[in-house]
């Protein structure tokens, strides 16, 4: 598995179990994982400037190898355009919705804080994901799929099937 993936993004909705997954491939590959949400995001829940947080992601890309775990669409298509495997979680709406929920009251990888409750923009961002995000995500996918490897979870089943070396 490691010697095809060298520069990995992982995309989808909140709640779909992206970082999970980024979690598990770092622990089966050993590359550097980076998480789009602590990169952006102060302990205070207010976040560093975009530029600042744009030279950070341009100082992963001149690593030899990364994982990088997040949406943040403002930069997906540099990330697409760098990147030579893409792992998108395309799951339905309420298991993101359960996802989200789920990690309430727990502590992240990702996040400097403690969600106490479902925050409502989350929900909304994750009801809206399908239709305002998905259809861009599959475009930009599609412009940047020469010599890279794509591979799309329908399921957290299919996730976990990938990290098991079942399928590919």
């Amino acid at each position: 598995m490691r010697s095809k993936m060298k520069k990995i993004i992982v995309i989808g909705c909140p709640g779909s179990g992206k970082t999970t997954f980024a979690v598990k491939l770092h622990e089966l590959t050993d590359i550097p994982l980076y998480h789009l949400d602590a990169v952006w995001h102060k302990p205070d829940k207010t976040h560093i400037p975009r530029e600042e947080f744009d030279e950070r992601i341009a100082e992963i890309f001149a690593e030899p190898e990364w994982i990088i775990d997040g949406n943040y669409g403002r930069t997906l298509e540099i990330r697409l355009q760098q990147c030579d495997t893409v792992f998108l979680y395309d799951l339905p709406t309420e298991i993101c919705i359960r996802g989200a929920t789920e990690r309430i009251g727990k502590g992240r990888y990702d996040m400097p804080w403690i969600d106490t409750e479902l925050d409502p923009n989350l929900k909304r961002e994750i009801e809206e994901f399908p239709i305002k995000n998905l259809p861009a995500i599959y475009a930009l996918i599609d412009k940047y799929k020469d010599g890279k490897t794509v591979v799309i979870f329908k399921s957290r089943e299919q996730a976990d099937a990938f990290l098991n070396g079942e399928i590919l």
